[in-house]
């Protein structure tokens, strides 16, 4: 089987987030008093508990799709099993936004969600290559999903 079709859309997703993620980084360098969050021990007792479950979430997602988009299988396991795309999910809603609670800036936030917003509108593409290539499982695959519509 050709893995190919099979692989995501990161490059898309990481292209059209990084004009913001450069601007938010830029502007967060030069005007840091506009940025801070002002939580304190909360902000950081939130990073670290954004970063506790989103890196291992990550490296699950990474390791499972080294596994198995080489023999050209669908996942529905581990992270899998609970979000459709667990790899843009973890970096995009625990990850960035964790390290931005932790350096005390909202901006890590807000490149977090325009990075979610991109992996929606990206990730229908790559919905369509796997039903394509899984005709007869994407979509019993989907039906159970804890959290289809993260």
């Amino acid at each position: 089987m050709n893995i190919k079709p099979l692989l995501g859309s990161g490059d898309r997703i990481m292209l059209a987030t990084l004009p913001f993620a450069v601007l938010g980084i830029v502007l967060n360098i030069i005007h840091p008093e506009l940025f801070h969050t002002h939580l304190g021990s909360a902000g950081i007792i939130l990073g670290w508990v954004f970063l506790a479950v989103g890196i291992p979430m990550w490296f699950a997602s990474v390791a499972l799709i080294v596994i198995h988009v080489p023999r050209g299988e669908l996942i529905t396991t581990g992270p899998f099993a609970v979000v459709a795309h667990p790899l843009y999910t973890s970096v995009a809603l625990l990850v960035i936004p964790g390290t931005g609670f932790l350096l005390d800036t909202w901006v890590g936030l807000i490149i977090g969600l325009v990075l979610y917003m991109f992996s929606r509108i990206y990730a229908v593409l790559e919905e369509k290559k796997l039903e394509e290539a899984f005709p007869t499982t994407y979509q019993s695959y989907r039906d159970k999903i804890v959290f289809p519509w993260l």
